[in-house]
């Protein structure tokens, strides 16, 4: 007798800080923060599947024993969203560095929650998944505070501790080169070092943002105010800047997040490429990869069946 094994790809996209202003901290630790954040079509891809032991396994060329172990946060969006009496597997295929910057764990978590909504749908008979509810959005923050903006993957402005969330229309999928000096940074170390935590928040919106031009004028007039925190903790990410901007088609270089990653956007993707290229071949230790800010596209959870 046959039956459908159930599995269900989702591709986890990096996260990219376009600019972050810290404007103030919580009684409970938690940094207030007014940002961009949009998501290129570089990431991790993760495939859960009805079928087979509770396991975490983990293979691409960003792997690391650590990531397979019971406390990876994937885990625990599969303890909030999936029925401990139902048998679960997961796989992941990792490409992006960890701890830099970019939302990586926070977009496997993400991407599993979606996964694991479109796996249950597909267990119970239903088209599509059922849509988030408040709660979802709850237990999702205590997840991790990235969580909520990398389940969504679509540009958007971000406030609050990661809770405001408001989509951005029509952003333009700037062509975008991301390159890591292979240092983790940490992240309560750079926010240690801030000189304040009471900063103006972002200027006021573009008129539109898919006019590349004057969104570009208006992001480099913002800032990341933990950048220069995470240079004087992390000098390799001045170096890592100063290689982005070194080139005369970049039009913006900043590090996303609390580093170590950072960005160079561009007007055309051959331009992106050959400034990739040049980079990869100057420091060939460095982890540099070159895409779009469209990675949204890919973020659908895809539903595989095969007969076992």
């Amino acid at each position: 007798m046959t039956r459908d094994k159930v599995s269900v790809k989702v591709f986890a996209p990096a996260k990219i800080n376009l600019c972050l202003h810290v404007t103030g901290q919580l009684e409970n630790g938690y940094h207030l923060l007014d940002t961009l954040v949009a998501f290129a079509n570089i990431g991790d891809e993760i495939t859960l599947s009805s079928d087979g032991p509770r396991v975490l396994s983990v293979t691409g060329p960003e792997a690391a024993p650590e990531l397979s172990s019971d406390h990876n946060i994937m885990w625990h969006a599969a303890m909030k969203f999936w029925p401990s009496d139902r048998s679960l597997s997961l796989a992941l295929d990792k490409h992006l560095p960890m701890a830099s910057g970019i939302g990586g764990g926070s977009a496997d978590a993400a991407a599993t929650y979606r996964g694991l909504l479109r796996l249950r749908a597909a267990l119970e008979g239903q088209d599509a998944p059922r849509d988030p509810t408040t709660q979802d959005a709850t237990d999702l923050l205590e997840i991790g505070a990235d969580v909520p903006m990398c389940v969504l993957s679509e540009p958007a402005h971000v406030r609050g501790i990661g809770e405001q969330i408001e989509p951005v229309a029509d952003f333009f999928p700037y062509p975008i080169v991301l390159v890591n000096p292979r240092v983790q940074v940490s992240t309560p170390a750079v926010f240690s070092q801030l000189e304040t935590k009471q900063n103006a928040g972002l200027d006021p919106w573009p008129d539109s943002f898919e006019d590349r031009d004057s969104v570009l004028a208006w992001l480099c007039a913002q800032r990341n105010d933990l950048q220069d925190a995470a240079v004087r903790d992390c000098p390799s990410i001045g170096d890592v800047l100063a290689a982005l901007a070194g080139h005369d088609t970049c039009r913006l270089a900043r590090m996303s997040g609390s580093g170590a990653t950072c960005f160079g956007l561009f007007d055309r993707v051959h331009m992106a490429e050959a400034a990739a290229e040049a980079i990869r071949a100057a420091h060939p230790d460095w982890w540099v990869q070159s895409g779009r800010l469209n990675g949204g596209r890919r973020s659908a959870p895809q539903l595989i069946r095969s007969t076992t």
